[in-house]
Parts: structure tokens; sequence; C-alpha cells
């Protein structure tokens, strides 16, 4: 059975951001979920510097099926402390590398039959002993993402090692295009890098198709109500 996404991203303050990095979510505690990861939200930028948003926290989720994924939306404490921020209900079209929860037969072929609006993650579990190699080759990657064509938001997360980022685009075609074009290539550079000495112990890159998004963000790294509403499941 495919796993289905989840992403949850809300300013809740600083006092409950804390409890919920402090507590997590583990999945033996709700039906269905397969592995989940909380992290402080931040800003992506060319700086080696990140800037956290205090208060605002993401979890990534990875689920059995809609039916569990819906029971925790309209039940669990820690889905209703985040009802007033974003969230997206994914797809994996393709993956490249492992991360629990995720299907260990999904593609990792970069050419996907899909060219509408699509989220990515990265995901990584950091050796600390590569950080600042990390943290460099991220910043140039995150500093050409930003002025990539086709980026409607993004946003870093991390509760170390933890770390990740969550983009939206508004085409498989503009991410590929970032990813793997012939024009900036600090995005080639960091993958080569990594390839080279890995930064990660575990790491993933997961191309998803958005099936149903609601909410927003304010403040910091806004994110306008109706960001890829119109991107729904028949």
């Amino acid at each position: 059975m495919s796993s289905v996404v989840s992403v949850h991203i809300a300013d809740i303050g600083v006092g409950a951001g804390l409890r919920l990095l402090l507590k997590g979510l583990r999945p033996g505690s709700v039906h269905g979920l397969r592995h989940a990861d909380v992290g402080t939200a931040g800003e992506l930028s060319a700086s080696v510097r990140p800037k956290p948003t205090a208060g605002r926290v993401g979890l990534v989720t990875f689920w059995d099926d809609h039916d569990s994924l819906d029971q925790f939306v309209l039940e669990h404490p820690v889905a209703d402390r985040l009802r007033d921020g974003w969230h997206a209900r994914l797809e994996p079209l393709r993956r490249f590398g492992s991360w629990p929860g995720l299907d260990e037969d999904m593609t990792d072929s970069r050419h996907t039959p899909y060219d509408g609006p699509a989220v990515v993650l990265t995901l990584g579990r950091l050796r600390l002993t590569q950080a600042r190699r990390f943290l460099r080759a991220s910043a140039k990657a995150e500093g050409a993402a930003l002025e990539a064509m086709g980026m409607v938001w993004a946003t870093g997360l991390a509760r170390p090692p933890f770390v990740a980022t969550c983009s939206i685009w508004d085409s498989s075609r503009a991410l590929s295009t970032y990813a793997y074009g012939a024009g900036d290539h600090s995005h080639p550079d960091a993958i080569d890098a990594d390839q080279a000495e890995p930064f990660h112990k575990r790491s993933a890159f997961v191309r998803l198709r958005p099936s149903h998004v609601s909410g927003s963000l304010s403040g910091p790294n806004p994110l306008a109500e109706g960001a890829l509403a119109a991107v729904e499941v028949g």
C-alpha cells in the first residue's frame, strides 16, 4: 500500500513549540502513523547561519492510508494544536534515498509522468561532523532556489540531527530545471559534495503531488491562503 504524506506548519508560540519539539509524535501512539518528524521552521536564505522563526513548527508525517490521516486530523491534540496553520496532503511520486515511512519500491527516476504543481521534501539525519560543509553547500542551493523560476514558497525545518526543507513549485518542470538544469550549479554541486562525502547518516529527496492544501501562514515567510488550493483529487 502506498504511503500518504502530510505536512503541517503553524505558528503556535515558543512554549507550545518547544513542548512539541521535545515530545514529538511516536508512530506507536497514533493509528496508521508510519513515521513523523518535527522541527522548528525557518526561512531559506543564502546565509550559512539559519534563522529560525520563533514559535513556528513544522510536522512531516507518513501514513498507511488516508483514513488514518483523517482520524489524526479530526481527533489528535497535536493536529488540533497545528490547525490554524498551513497543511498539505501529498502523494509521493519519486524518491532518491530512503526515509522511514516511505515505500522502498518507489521509483527513483528523475522523470515522472506528472507536470502539475509539486511539493518537494528534502530530509536528512545530519552527521554533526559534517555540519559546516552541509551549511555551506545548503546555503548556496537555498539561495539559488529562492531565485529559481517556478518557486512558490519554501521553508527549512530543523531539530538536529533532523534537518529538512519543504518547497512548493508551480510545476515539476520548474523543479527539475532548478535541480538538474544547465543554469545555476549550486544544487548539482551540493549533490556532488554529498556523494563525495555524505552530509547525512540517512537522507531522502521526495517529490510529491499535492492532493489537498489548506490554510495560510502570516508573519515572517508568509504563505497566502489558497496556495495550490485549486489542486484537489476528484
